[in-house]
């Protein structure tokens, strides 16, 4: 058994770089690359690409990055875990498959992991009359949602990933496990862990590392507060992971990379996101930030000690993705001089046109952008003239028709708006997914592994 793993962070989002993985599987010497593409909207985005073509449905950049990534893993001899199955780990594992075999990767080994899928037992669980309760807005009758919803998935254990390595996978390929998990598979699976409470506190600090390093440039100093001072953000360094078997990790980056990592960009990312820090409640247990011990030892390293948690939860988080109507949306830009009056003409003329087309919405939102865009109330008005003001406007509405009103609106203001007004490429209507987030026994998963050989 090993005595200390390397685990890379290859992405923290749906859309992040490639160059920086790229670096960690040309240079980092890592036995692991975790890859995390997904977010909770993403899962309602993919499964209903998913429903009208069955073959689609995982992360469309899961082939662009694994062509470039596979051949620099089988030199190294690095496995590579990620979540970019999303709602369809199978289409995703399959399209990987054959990728390797046009590589001439001949027997490389692609896990698929599935189970969180929950969308056809949602009826056995309305029906079996299980608390559904909206863990953020207080609201129970998910069946009033019921023709709307696209999707539902539970986030899952790292198990499925455990027996994907068990046995011999080269490439796991999951959908909505949780974050960590990415990180904390490999780790059990290389130093025998188990769920008993011998390891429930190293499971723990498997949790918290993993948490620390998910989003990937957000613990090389990404979303710092101390932005000016990161040098070289362009060319990034993804973090490293250096595990010990003690449950005691080191956090750091390649040399020559961009960024930087010490106590306070770990600090940073090890509250973002969270909310009783001394309960971080995950599928594969809970861990404890308030008794980590963190030791800045320079040159890009940090330990990480004495981290401790407790035991897995019975109860799961599930995300529901339902349809939530459209929205319309519009931007236009007003200048110097009376910029800031003109987009305030404009956005009572808007007022006036939405009126005279009988707009038919739930809400509409109004931005002064450059003033209020960010803070909105809570911005102070400029007591000059700005040399430019933009004004977006963006309406909830329940059908296409009704959103594609704020598109003509818009338009209109060409000529009926303040002189000077200019616009960008007038904004589609697009429709609009709702999450529901409550949770579910953990006694409803099973994941299933299957290997596919290239």
């Amino acid at each position: 058994m090993k005595k200390q793993l390397r685990l890379g962070s290859g992405s923290g989002f749906w859309g992040d770089a490639l160059d920086p993985a790229v670096e960690l599987l040309e240079q980092g010497s890592l036995d692991y690359l975790s890859m995390d593409y997904l977010a909770e909207l993403t899962m309602a985005l993919l499964q209903r690409q998913r429903l009208k073509d069955p073959s689609l449905g995982y992360v469309p950049d899961l082939t662009t990055h694994m062509r470039e990534l596979l051949p620099l893993a089988r030199k190294a001899g690095t496995t590579i875990i990620c979540n970019g199955g999303g709602a369809n780990p199978r289409a995703g594992a399959e399209k990987v498959r054959d990728l390797a075999r046009d590589l001439g990767l001949t027997g490389t080994k692609i896990a698929v992991v599935e189970g969180d899928d929950m969308l056809p037992r949602l009826d056995e669980l309305l029906v079996a009359g299980h608390d559904l309760t909206n863990m953020d807005t207080g609201e129970q009758d998910l069946a009033a949602l019921r023709n709307r919803i696209v999707s539902a998935n539970v986030y899952t254990d790292s198990s499925g990933i455990v027996s994907a390595l068990e046995q011999g996978a080269d490439v796991v390929i999951a959908g909505r496990v949780s974050d960590n998990a990415l990180y904390v598979g490999p780790v059990m699976h290389e130093f025998g862990w188990t769920y008993s409470d011998t390891y429930t506190d190293r499971i723990a600090a498997a949790i918290t590392v993993g948490h620390i390093v998910e989003c990937a440039a957000a613990t090389t100093g990404g979303m710092s507060s101390r932005f000016s001072d990161m040098p070289n953000m362009g060319r990034v360094g993804f973090p490293i992971v250096e595990f010990d078997s003690n449950g005691s990790a080191t956090v750091t980056k390649l040399p020559g990379t961009g960024g930087r990592v010490d106590e306070f960009t770990v600090k940073e990312h090890l509250v973002y996101e969270i909310g009783d820090p001394s309960r971080y409640l995950m599928p594969d247990g809970i861990a404890d930030f308030c008794k980590v011990k963190i030791d800045d030892q320079g040159n890009d390293r940090v330990r990480l000690t004495n981290m401790a948690g407790a035991a897995r939860p019975e109860l799961l988080k599930m995300v529901v993705g339902y349809e939530d109507g459209w929205i319309g949306e519009g931007m236009m830009f007003f200048p110097w001089p009376y910029a800031l009056d003109r987009a305030e003409k404009a956005r009572q003329t808007l007022g006036e046109r939405f009126e005279r087309l009988g707009l038919k919405a739930s809400a509409i939102h109004f931005d002064l952008v450059g003033v209020n865009m960010l803070h909105g109330p809570a911005s102070p008005m400029p007591d000059y003239d700005p040399s430019e003001i933009g004004l977006r406007v963006a309406v909830h509405t329940e059908s296409k028709a009704e959103a594609e009103k704020i598109r003509r609106a818009c338009a209109q203001l060409w000529i009926m708006g303040p002189g000077g007004t200019s616009f960008g490429t007038p904004m589609k209507p697009r429709p609009v997914y709702g999450v529901w987030s409550t949770l579910i026994p953990r006694s409803y998963i099973s994941q299933t592994v299957e290997i596919l050989e290239a």
